[in-house]
């Protein structure tokens, strides 16, 4: 993927040195050493520039990234993809339940990855799959994909030190009682599988979720739930914990009655971009197997 990036230099950045400067701008070291790599990557007012050259007040440096390689493994796929938004730097998409995020040994050509290799290559461009919050393959709603390298490491930065806030959606059969509050109980791999996770008080590791019931309808409670920790199957465990397990979830509560998957749905996600700082907000409403679970 092609991207070139433009910054204009202002005084408190005058006398940096060109790495420093973009390792302000949170580009990684990884990130720098690639970049240099890329045939004249960095011009400074239309001249090529090296890293450790100083920058001006006043000048234009422009970052130019090359991609040229794709995702190996990763066959494109002609599947429908619901794109939310989209920009030179980032994807976000709302997800149906039942697709992988990614290819897998049963699912090799039916992933979110295999559409958007499809979706790239049908206009011609180089793709490296980099997804920056992963679901389940059977969790539907919002997750962001970066579209090149820089962007990609920003948002991975973010999402570790959380700085990426999300709210899922869940449905959980009776009256969740109490009505909100913050579960906390660390979680580790459970004996037996490589699947599922468990509550573990001695080995597991910490995981927060704050949830609040906003309706009940038809003996179900819809449940919003915003994470401070992402771990594996975190939410699903945590309801189950809590004593309200979510409806329809194989591993942890097949309770096939009104869904044949776990009723979660990635349904708001808030975060600066990566690259411009702009506020970036986006709301994935229920889907339909969910909504009809909720009619009154």
């Amino acid at each position: 993927m092609n991207r070139n990036i433009d910054y204009i230099i202002d005084e408190d950045s005058a006398g940096l040195r060109v790495e420093q400067f973009l390792r302000r701008k949170r580009y990684s070291g990884q990130n720098l050493s690639e970049i240099k790599r890329m045939p004249k990557s960095i011009l400074v007012n239309g001249v090529h520039y090296y890293m450790r050259q100083e920058l001006s007040k006043g000048d234009h440096l422009q970052v130019r990234i090359c991609e040229t390689k794709n995702s190996e493994k990763i066959p494109p796929t002609n599947l429908p993809l619901d794109i939310i938004y989209e920009d030179e730097d980032l994807l976000v998409l709302n997800k149906p339940a039942g697709m992988p995020i990614h290819p897998s040994l049963n699912n090799y050509t039916n992933s979110m990855a295999n559409a958007l290799a499809y979706y790239f290559q049908s206009q011609g461009k180089p793709f490296i799959f980099r997804c920056c919050n992963r679901l389940d393959r059977d969790t539907s709603g919002l997750t962001i994909v970066s579209k090149h390298l820089v962007s990609g490491s920003i948002l991975s930065d973010m999402t570790k030190y959380r700085e990426v806030h999300r709210e899922y959606l869940a449905i959980a059969r009776g009256s969740v009682t109490p009505s909100e509050g913050t579960i906390q109980a660390p979680l580790g791999r459970k004996g037996g599988t490589i699947i599922e996770r468990t509550v573990d008080w001695e080995h597991g590791e910490d995981a927060v979720t704050h949830y609040k019931v906003v309706k009940e309808a038809n003996g179900h409670s819809l449940v919003s739930l915003r994470l401070e920790t992402g771990r594996t199957h975190q939410i699903r465990i945590h309801m189950k914990y809590l004593g309200y397990p979510l409806i329809g979830d194989y591993l942890y509560n097949p309770d096939m009655e009104y869904m044949t998957r776990q009723a979660l749905h990635s349904h708001h996600m808030e975060f600066t971009h990566p690259i411009t700082g702009e506020h970036m907000s986006f709301t994935a409403p229920l889907p339909e197997d969910m909504a009809r679970v909720m009619q009154e």
